[in-house]
């Protein structure tokens, strides 16, 4: 019997003397010294040192934006602006003020965020996590991928994230979403990377390459941070999908190699991202196409037409080919294909693999800027001309990236209508065709046809995949 007392007695000691070496485990664990957690257990017990290492560099945007009222084209005619005269109009312009968030990206100030937030604002004020303010100004910015790179004047002791490869990011990782929502101040949010691959337009301006999550984005999110549990960055909040206007576990994130791309441009002195150029039209391979055309499976994306400059004609690629990789990652949509490329940077060598009559093929890709041959050779007509303001173009591969045009395209390009143009229901990114019967390659042939006073002009224009007439009377 003692001896059963004996032995009950060392099982509480050794029972005890193991609680009280937890304990101290715990009281001296790296993890309460605000370290990043290393496993699942460290993180169940919470987020906190994550959060504390990454919000700092988390900051709060407040851009202001004067809008010019615009007016009617009646109002801006000489003769009929006294009829038509709106007193609302006379106002002073009006001030817009939104608010977001951004990243500190390194400790002298590159802050990235998004284009919608601080694009075209005249005054941007940056606030910290610990309530220092500074002014901020836009280096590059870029409303088609919803990126701004700004500069804030500050001492050089900032709080900075560091980015993680997005490539490397897989569904079902845990991330948290750091931002201002609804100006309430600085908030965070958890939830796993629920997609990988999101493209086409999201919400927002931007249009391209996407992480999903299901960590809350909500107004005021936008440009925030998304980071794993190590407190890297691992893509940019911009948008949600939406039907209330409230989040309802659906966000998208730019992928962080994106932002390393504008980064080393801004810092390359550059005020507009540069993306690129592959000179190619292609539609993504399904299921249905690949059956019909005899391919084995589908995926990737086939091209239907290639301009004579392109670094893929050049590489050895051609029509009917099928691009599936770039990079070394798949390519199954035209706006993939450009996020890749743009990832990987100008001046750089692409490792390309595509599909050509049954062989699959490896080549390398020189990833170059639209060029600007032949030379576009802008021209504003004159004062005396039909359309005074109206600013033309010759199209070259520089003008295709900027307006976004078909490859095939030929004719002058509309850069910018004037107002009397505007009227007449010309619009920037058209292509005028032929002027009275004349077809048109330069625009100095536009200027002559329409110098001086012109009785009547005939005008063929397309206008994306339309083809307009149109007729004037002087």
């Amino acid at each position: 019997m003692t001896e059963r007392l004996h032995d009950s007695r060392r099982l509480r000691i050794s029972y005890g003397m193991r609680y009280l070496a937890l304990i101290i485990a715990l009281i001296a664990s790296p993890l309460t010294a605000q370290q990043v957690p290393e496993n699942a257990a460290e993180m169940q017990m919470s987020f906190v040192p994550v959060v504390k290492q990454a919000a700092p560099a988390v900051v709060n945007i407040y851009a202001k934006t004067i809008r010019e009222v615009r007016k009617t084209p009646l109002q801006s005619d000489p003769f009929f602006e006294r009829f038509f005269r709106d007193p609302l109009s006379d106002r002073k312009p009006r001030v817009q003020n939104s608010l977001g968030s951004g990243v500190i990206l390194s400790e002298d100030g590159i802050v990235v965020s998004n284009f919608h937030v601080v694009g075209m604002a005249t005054e941007i004020r940056v606030v910290l996590n610990d309530r220092r303010e500074f002014s901020a100004r836009v280096l590059l910015g870029d409303e088609e991928s919803d990126l701004a790179i700004l500069k804030i004047d500050a001492p050089d002791d900032l709080p900075f994230l560091t980015l993680r490869s997005s490539d490397s990011v897989e569904v079902g990782e845990l991330a948290l979403a750091i931002g201002n929502p609804f100006g309430v101040g600085q908030t965070v949010s958890s939830g796993i990377v629920s997609g990988l691959a999101r493209s086409g337009n999201s919400g927002g301006s931007g249009r391209g390459y996407y992480i999903q999550t299901d960590a809350p984005i909500n107004p005021g999110n936008s440009g925030g941070a998304l980071v794993d549990v190590a407190g890297r960055l691992i893509g940019i909040n911009t948008s949600i999908l939406s039907r209330s206007g409230g989040s309802n576990g659906i966000g998208f994130a730019i992928p962080a190699d994106l932002v390393s791309a504008f980064v080393a441009q801004a810092q390359e002195g550059r005020s507009e991202f540069n993306r690129p150029w592959a000179g190619i039209s292609g539609q993504p391979l399904d299921s249905d196409m690949a059956s019909t055309l005899g391919f084995d499976r589908s995926g990737g994306i086939i091209i239907s037409g290639l301009h004579p400059a392109s670094p893929f004609l050049e590489a050895g690629l051609d029509v009917g080919d099928v691009i599936l990789t770039v990079g070394g990652q798949p390519v199954n949509t035209p706006a993939e294909m450009v996020y890749r490329m743009s990832a990987i940077g100008l001046g750089a060598q692409a490792d390309v693999s595509f599909s050509s009559q049954g062989a699959e093929k490896n080549v390398n890709v020189a990833l170059i800027a639209a060029p600007e041959i032949p030379s576009r050779d802008e021209v504003t007509l004159p004062e005396n001309s039909a359309f005074p303001g109206l600013k033309l173009a010759r199209i070259n591969p520089a003008v295709l990236a900027e307006l976004n045009l078909p490859l095939e395209v030929e004719g002058v390009a509309v850069m910018d209508t004037g107002a009397y143009a505007a009227r007449a229901g010309l619009r920037e990114g058209d292509v005028i065709l032929a002027l009275n019967g004349t077809n048109l390659i330069h625009p100095n042939t536009a200027v002559e046809l329409l110098a001086g006073r012109v009785r009547q002009i005939e005008m063929t224009v397309q206008r994306g995949a339309q083809r307009i007439s149109m007729r004037f009377r002087g």
